[in-house]
């Protein structure tokens, strides 16, 4: 029997989330704030869920549904259920190895996919130390294997100066890589495309740190609130959908704001979004750039939207099919593969009838594309912008 894609390459999956623990915060960051601390409790069903005060935050459950066999918002109800690959380094090491996947890249629930659940603390020493609590943790977590488990630091990017310093503290630490809010402007905060955010650029880049920007990071309510009553499950699917797309707006904020140009060794990251979409966008944005004179009024701008991509940014799929040869033929050496595990729209471990095993997808959704691409996008690509051997 020919041996599977997963067989062939060491598979780096480029966006897996860690299930935190209760103690996370409570046992690292400074007592005086007592309750104040992100924490664990007992909703009245019964559920974990992390609270601020008496502020929801988080459901464990919700994050942690990979096996699961029912869908939103029948969620696992808390951390009894919840299995040890999910918050454990050495069972999640186990899990990659049953599903012959070499590496996976680490993100955050609790805080938020770029952050912004932080700003709920409302106080911005606390919040500090919350997002340096976290990175110290995951840190610790993924040093179970450094090779194999890859960190990506948390941002206090309400705090450009604060933010700097984060990046040099953990950069020193030895993380790889950093999140940022993909929509910061749903906070208050600038739009990516505004030079105040040159300082972060500057750092992550001096300091050899990609930057991530994770769907979801900005203001995620239309999913939950499904205010036309179509009903919960199909609001949850619109709005998961829609929030794919955000990521567009997010890149060509990135690109139409000079960042490529200015910070040429900067490695960005488009994550959890897909990738069918990217040579539309880039069509469209050198479409644009073309016929609107940006060239005659940026002549510093020496490349088009695509180059620039192509040179420094990339983007990950996890469930495509359609769109993504295409992709791949087109931007070969920027497309990554992830699993999302254990998301609730992962691709996770299930019956091989389901089709949602990570092997047998990527064997499907792959067929056709030449050996060499996928071992780009399977492992290569991955391991020179992560430095995984």
């Amino acid at each position: 029997m020919a041996a599977s894609l997963f067989e062939k390459h060491r598979v780096i999956d480029i966006d897996t989330h860690v299930t935190e623990p209760p103690d996370v915060f409570t046992t690292r960051v400074a007592s005086k704030w007592k309750d104040r601390v992100p924490h664990v409790t007992k909703a009245e069903n019964g559920d974990d869920i992390w609270v601020i005060g008496d502020q929801m935050i988080g459901h464990p459950g919700a994050y942690s549904m990979a096996g699961h066999t029912d869908a939103p918002p029948n969620f696992v109800s808390g951390y009894s259920q919840i299995p040890a690959s999910m918050m454990e380094p050495r069972a999640r090491l186990t899990h990659m190895d049953e599903e012959k996947i070499y590496a996976n890249v680490l993100y955050p629930n609790v805080g938020g996919f770029g952050a912004g659940g932080f700003l709920k603390l409302g106080e911005p020493e606390l919040m500090l130390e919350c997002v340096s609590a976290y990175n110290d943790f995951l840190f610790e977590w993924a040093s179970e294997d450094l090779e194999r488990l890859v960190p990506v630091m948390s941002m206090p990017f309400w705090d450009v100066a604060a933010a700097v310093g984060e990046i040099e503290r953990c950069a020193a630490k030895g993380f790889r890589a950093l999140v940022m809010c993909n929509q910061p402007q749903d906070f208050g905060m600038p739009f990516l495309r505004e030079r105040h955010w040159d300082p972060v650029w500057a750092a992550a880049q001096d300091a050899g740190l990609s930057i991530s920007f994770h769907i979801g990071g900005g203001d995620l309510s239309d999913l939950l609130e499904d205010v036309a009553g179509v009903g919960f499950s199909a609001n949850f699917a619109r709005a998961s959908a829609l929030v794919f797309l955000d990521n567009g707006k997010c890149l060509a904020d990135v690109i139409m704001g000079g960042i490529c140009h200015r910070f040429p060794r900067l490695k960005m990251v488009s994550v959890e979004s897909g990738v069918g979409w990217i040579p539309f966008i880039l069509e469209a944005l050198d479409w644009q750039w073309k016929n609107s004179g940006v060239g005659k009024e940026h002549p510093e701008w020496d490349l088009l939207p695509s180059e620039y991509f192509r040179r420094q940014m990339y983007g990950s799929f996890w469930f495509e099919e359609g769109g993504l040869a295409n992709a791949i033929e087109l931007y070969p050496d920027n497309i990554l593969y992830e699993t999302d595990y254990p998301h609730p729209t992962c691709m996770a471990p299930g019956p091989a009838s389901a089709g949602t095993h990570p092997g047998l997808y990527a064997e499907k959704a792959l067929a056709g594309v030449s050996a060499e691409n996928i071992g780009k996008v399977l492992h290569g690509s991955a391991a020179a912008l992560y430095g995984i051997a």
